[in-house]
């Protein structure tokens, strides 16, 4: 499992949310050359905030915190493997929530990549050119199209493997430990069409990162297992271990791990892969009486959610000091943009890139 850094860190510390001036020095060294770039050019409104955010998280590792990612949308499918993955391998992230979209699809690409199709002009496509599309086993995220036999069929026969393994030896695993297991045991290694060292989960699996993958039953690894019960290929579905046992290690975790270092909360996208996780801290409090367990001591979400008071994706983060989630002092940050476009950058200031 993944521990917390030393307190003694070398990194250094960085100006805290709020002590940044609107108006940055180009002379200003900020790391390497997508740092300098975007501090430069960065220096107001929402672009301000992507220095902002970025200086925090550095600042609260430089103290001696951790930091949790959540990760919503299609981003292992938006290739973030490419920024995330060195993040985890360099200890920047410490725990990660995901959707079981984002759990599965990194692994296609990691098997598949060279067979996806792009669709520049996706904005264009008439129903009929997406039926073509279906009618070709490409199925479609925005511009790009995974290739159900080479990526989802590929991985399949593995997964049902372990399954049955597990069921045979009357074991039970959650969804991202079977993928994990499938990682590890190297038989899709001959598959691998891109450099390993982008996949975000290989870089997880080789470090057993704490990860926790809620509503896993929705996606496409989710549906061929509830096939293979409704089937009785697999048995017992209990097997696969559920989203309130996900929510019961979270809590144990969590406790643990804020015992020896403050665990910030930086949030891409909203939806379950964010609310899930961020709502352990007033469970513990108020259903458990954990008092003495610390608030989020960080908070940064990328959307493009319209903001709303009532919306969990679209709410002002002190909207969550309410619900006991976020205290009154701690950094908070609402990046309003893609987040395939900002969550690259702010992960190359922390890199120093």
């Amino acid at each position: 499992m993944a521990k917390p850094p030393s307190k003694k860190s070398s990194a250094k510390t960085a100006k805290t949310a709020g002590t940044v001036k609107p108006a940055r020095a180009a002379s200003t060294p900020a790391g390497g050359p997508v740092s300098d770039f975007v501090r430069h050019h960065y220096r107001h409104f929402n672009a301000a905030v992507v220095i902002d955010a970025a200086e925090a998280y550095k600042a609260h590792l430089a103290k001696g915190g951790s930091m949790f990612v959540t990760l919503a949308g299609a981003m292992s499918t938006a290739e973030l493997g490419l920024s995330l993955a060195e993040m985890i391998r360099q200890g920047k992230i410490h725990g990660i929530c995901c959707t079981g979209a984002n759990l599965e699809e990194d692994i296609y690409n990691l098997v598949a990549h060279t067979q996806y199709e792009r669709i520049p002009n996706y904005r264009d496509l008439t129903p009929k050119d997406e039926v073509k599309l279906l009618k070709r086993h490409l199925n479609r995220v925005t511009d790009t199209c995974i290739p159900e036999d080479a990526a989802i069929r590929r991985i399949e026969k593995h997964l049902v493997n372990l399954w049955h393994q597990a069921e045979r030896n009357g074991q039970r695993f959650f969804p991202h430990e079977f993928a994990y297991q499938l990682l590890n045991s190297g038989v899709l290694k001959k598959h691998y069409e891109i450099d390993p060292k982008n996949s975000w989960l290989l870089a997880a699996a080789e470090r057993d990162l704490p990860l926790f993958v809620p509503g896993w039953e929705d996606s496409t690894c989710g549906n061929i297992f509830a096939a293979h019960c409704l089937e009785g290929d697999v048995q017992d579905p209990r097997t696969m271990r559920s989203g309130i046992e996900y929510m019961m290690r979270l809590a144990e975790w969590y406790t643990e791990f804020t015992r020896r270092s403050k665990l910030g909360f930086f949030q891409i996208g909203g939806g379950i892969a964010g609310d899930f996780p961020i709502c352990v801290v007033p469970m513990l409090h108020q259903d458990l009486g954990r008092r003495n367990i610390p608030l989020w001591d960080y908070f940064c979400q990328i959307s493009d959610s319209t903001t709303s008071f009532g919306s969990y994706s679209g709410a002002v983060p002190n909207e969550k000091i309410t619900w006991g989630k976020l205290d009154e002092k701690g950094p908070k940050f609402v990046i309003e943009s893609d987040a395939t476009i900002v969550a690259p950058l702010i992960f190359a200031q922390v890199l120093g890139w």
